[in-house]
């Protein structure tokens, strides 16, 4: 095993689904109190390599890749990728594992997918850990951009469809590079997340992903501050919200503005959870969850560890 191999790693999971199968990679206590891991967008399960292993091994984790991610099956050909879908998977994976309740840590994407389950489920959830994520994003221009968002997915679904290109083989460290453009991580995490995201062809790799999860419109749902604020009333859990200082402050929208949604959402989850939320920035970037794990295993233990009892609202 290299030296990033996540140490007390217990098993890969193939969870079967109608479409052919969820793939997830467990460590832990089989026995202990379960928490599904959600990794970010594009990326897959390995984000959590460095991380997990530095938590209270007596839990059950389980990190899964989204479908079309890592080593999960694609979507059917005509099936598009919604939010909604990804949250659907999400209850197919706690059926799967037999769960009537659990814990969510979810970074960036994998928190918004988290964040909608947990309103959608909230007798589910115990706790809900979001890593530079938020539980829903904010549109604060939704009305009049939301029709344009939903036209611009359909019409990419059918653009890549119509291609039929099939996946470009190129050296593993032209892949990292390429890798690296749109994302702010350093080598090392950008090659762990690549272990599980190619496979090997020749004397190159090429993606695993589906073409069809790249394009932002198709997996993220922007709702309005009015539907933020009633989804959030729903939540039951206990949520930890770990902001990295150099993290993403916002996903970038066009005539949206920078800043004002997220200050809009972190004050509005304070306000409607009072004590049930835990609030921590921690210097770092948006993968600091790969790049500096120990800067937040301690904060993630404790909360854990933690013994309050939910309690519906």
């Amino acid at each position: 095993m290299g030296k990033d191999a996540p140490s007390g790693l217990l098993s890969e999971l193939k969870l079967a689904v109608p479409w052919g199968h969820i793939a997830a990679k467990t460590w832990g206590f089989p026995q202990g109190p379960p928490v599904l891991c959600l990794h970010g967008w594009l990326d897959n399960a390995n984000s959590f390599n460095r991380l997990i292993p530095l938590l209270p091994q007596d839990f059950h984790y389980v990190a899964m890749d989204f479908g079309g991610h890592g080593l999960s099956s694609h979507y059917s050909p005509g099936f598009p990728y919604y939010h909604h879908n990804f949250v659907c998977e999400v209850r197919r994976v706690m059926e799967a594992m037999k769960w009537n309740r659990f814990s969510i840590m979810g970074h960036s994407f994998g928190g918004t997918v988290a964040g909608m389950f947990s309103c959608m489920f909230p007798e589910m959830v115990d706790k809900l850990i979001l890593l530079d994520s938020v539980p829903f994003i904010v549109d604060s221009n939704e009305m009049e951009n939301l029709v344009t968002y939903k036209r611009r997915a359909i019409e990419h679904v059918l653009q890549v469809e119509a291609l039929q290109k099939p996946p470009s083989v190129v050296s593993l460290k032209e892949m990292i590079q390429g890798f690296m453009k749109n994302r702010p991580m350093n080598e090392d995490c950008a090659e762990i997340i690549l272990q599980r995201g190619t496979t090997k062809v020749g004397s190159g790799v090429m993606l695993n992903r589906d073409r069809r999860v790249a394009w932002l419109e198709n997996s993220f749902d922007f709702i309005s501050k009015e539907l933020y604020v009633h989804a959030i009333q729903k939540l039951q859990a206990h949520v930890l919200l770990l902001k990295p200082t150099e993290g993403f402050s916002d996903l970038r929208r066009e005539n949206d503005t920078k800043t004002e949604a997220l200050f809009f959402m972190i004050d509005m989850l304070k306000s409607v959870l009072k004590e049930r939320l835990q609030y921590v920035e921690v210097p770092g970037s948006h993968y600091i969850h790969m790049e500096e794990p120990h800067q937040l295993a301690g904060i993630i233990s404790s909360f854990l560890q933690s013994k309050h009892k939910t309690t519906a609202q």
